[in-house]
């Protein structure tokens, strides 16, 4: 039992462990959802916007030479994070949003690729998931050999469903 449990145990009821810190207020927590909104997109989200054709969004894979040759997403543009000041003026159009990834949730390269581009002047948002989640999907992934599409990971993506119904 942590020092802050058994202080709540000798005096009085315990407390919840999801709430040692309790929730925000609801005019608080509406800002703070929909920060996280305006700077980050899901998978899925980035996926169908693609598939549309029109996404309203340049999608910029900020890897290595290495690892985007491993596999992309098919229709990124490749612009790793070392090259976004060099390269990014020749690549982006300042008036179309970026939306960035990297590998996966426990990377940040895909939040420091954002950073970059906004310190630029780019209106950006992340791609929460990153190449990990996207592949987990079981959305395409483009190769210098072709595209390919693995089955969903059942325990992390709706498999019978394009999308989760969210």
């Amino acid at each position: 039992m942590t020092e802050t449990f058994a202080s709540a145990a000798a005096s009085g009821p315990s407390v919840s462990p999801a709430l040692r810190v309790p929730a925000a207020g609801p005019a608080e927590a509406a800002a703070f959802f929909l920060s996280r909104l305006t700077f980050q997109a899901d998978v899925s989200d980035v996926h169908l916007s693609l598939e549309s054709g029109a996404p309203g969004f340049v999608l910029a894979d900020s890897r290595s030479s290495a690892s985007w040759a491993q596999g992309r997403i098919p229709g990124a543009v490749h612009l790793p994070t070392a090259d976004i000041p060099a390269r990014a003026g020749d690549l982006l159009d300042p008036a179309v949003p970026v939306i960035t990834y990297c590998w996966g949730p426990a990377c940040d390269g895909a939040t420091r690729a954002a950073l970059a581009l906004a310190r630029l002047g780019y209106r950006v948002k992340e791609m929460i998931g990153g190449m990990e989640y996207w592949i987990r999907e079981g959305l395409p992934v483009a190769t210098d050999t072709g595209t390919e599409r693995r089955a969903a990971d059942p325990l992390t993506a709706p498999v019978a469903a394009v999308t989760c119904g969210c």
